[in-house]
This record gives structure tokens, sequence and C-alpha cells, in this order.
């Protein structure tokens, strides 16, 4: 599958695993309750490991462990729910997450803007053939008036 990260066109090499699949070889994401149930064996794989979570997930629970993780999938059941972008924006200014963060669900060209402002490199569209068109959506908008992760200092500030 094709994704947009870092504002390129890329094949993701990451499998989602559910809480049922066995362990693979390469690199993966867990849910929150995954991870909670079998932390030692998945702090241990060999390759890249990542974490899906959603809005309901409770954030502050996985901060202690954010060291093992490569990945942070948030997940955007429908474009209105925005409880993800606090936690992408959480994560790389609080928790000073340097991983790959990616956006997955309901994610329209858009969003795609905002959420890179709130610190989201990556991106599983909801159309995926879209990816091409959706590139110039990150130059949609020339300054942002607000601090963000990519701008720490408001407008006003930055005249």
């Amino acid at each position: 599958m094709l994704i947009i990260k870092d504002r390129e066109i890329v094949e993701d090499n990451w499998v989602h695993l559910s809480d049922d699949d066995s362990l693979i070889d390469g690199n993966i994401t867990v849910t929150l309750t995954r991870w909670q149930e079998q932390h030692e064996i998945l702090s241990k794989h060999g390759s890249g490991l990542g974490i899906r979570l959603s809005g309901d997930d409770p954030l502050e629970e996985l901060v202690p462990d954010l060291h093992h993780f490569q990945l942070v999938v948030l997940l955007f059941p429908v474009f209105t729910d925005g409880r993800c972008y606090s936690y992408a924006r959480l994560l790389r200014d609080r928790y000073h997450f340097k991983g790959e963060i990616r956006a997955q669900g309901d994610v329209l060209r858009d969003q795609l803007f905002n959420m890179s402002q709130c610190g989201i490199n990556s991106f599983e569209l909801a159309k995926p053939e879209t990816a091409e068109q959706a590139l110039s959506a990150f130059d949609d908008f020339t300054e942002s008036y607000q601090a963000t992760v990519l701008r720490p200092e408001p407008l006003y500030r930055r005249r």
C-alpha cells in the first residue's frame, strides 16, 4: 500500500497486526491492549515496533514505554473525530517523540495541512489512489497564526 510520508509517496513497510495475529518478522504495529498484555515479548522484537492508538486509549499510560516504538499510528475513525490531533501534539511537544506519527482511518486531503502542523508526518489516506493529488494540500497555506509543532512561535512573534 502507498502512503504519504514526509511529503512523499512511499510504499508502506509496516504490517498492522490484530490482537489475535501471530508475531512475524519485520516492522509491525500492535494495539495498546496487545502491548500491555505482551510487553515482555514485544519489547524484544528484532525489527521495527509501532503502536496503534485511538482517541479512547489513555496516552499517558504509554508514555513510559515510548522509547520502544519507532511508529505511533493514530486512528481517526471519522474525519470529525479530532482527539488524535491532541495526541500528536502531546507526543511531539510534551513527550518529545521523534519517531514517525501516522494518521490512519478516515484521513482526507483537507486535513493533511493541519495534521502536519500537529506533528503527524505520515498518512494512510481514506482513498489511497488520491495520494498524488493530496500532496498539494501541504502547500494550501503559507502561514499559520497559531504556534504549531513545525513553527513553535505564533505569527505575531514572527513579525
